[in-house]
């Protein structure tokens, strides 16, 4: 199973840019496949990013295309978030997300606040 624990959330101004990491735990990450999800007040929860578990294929929301860049370094067991130009609308609590066959594992969030 894959243990995971988000970090890097805070508060930033429109335009800014926040780097959130993603840290495993657990044999298996190397072999997930990894996704940022996100949260806002009164929505469902949306998929932000995903990337395969050597790296070699990332997708993108629509919304944050060209603006996000999810990465992995399978070696420190971290999975990051890059985010650039950042919106108010991006404002929300972060998941990470890692999927091994069956297993399925969700860390606690952290909080994204884009505010002037």
């Amino acid at each position: 199973q894959v243990q995971l624990v988000e970090s890097g959330g805070g508060l930033v101004q429109p335009g800014g840019s926040l780097r959130l990491s993603c840290a495993a735990s657990g044999s298996m990450f190397s072999r997930a496949a990894m996704a940022w999800y996100r949260q806002a007040p009164g929505k469902q929860r949306e998929l932000v990013a995903t990337i395969t578990w050597s790296g070699g294929d990332t997708r993108y929301a629509e919304s944050v295309k060209g603006r996000f860049t999810i990465s992995r370094n399978n070696a420190k067991k971290t999975v990051y978030l890059q985010m650039n130009s950042l919106k108010l609308e991006d404002t929300a609590v972060y998941y990470c997300n890692g999927k091994v066959g069956a297993l399925d594992s969700w860390g606690q969030g952290t909080q994204v606040t884009v505010s002037s």
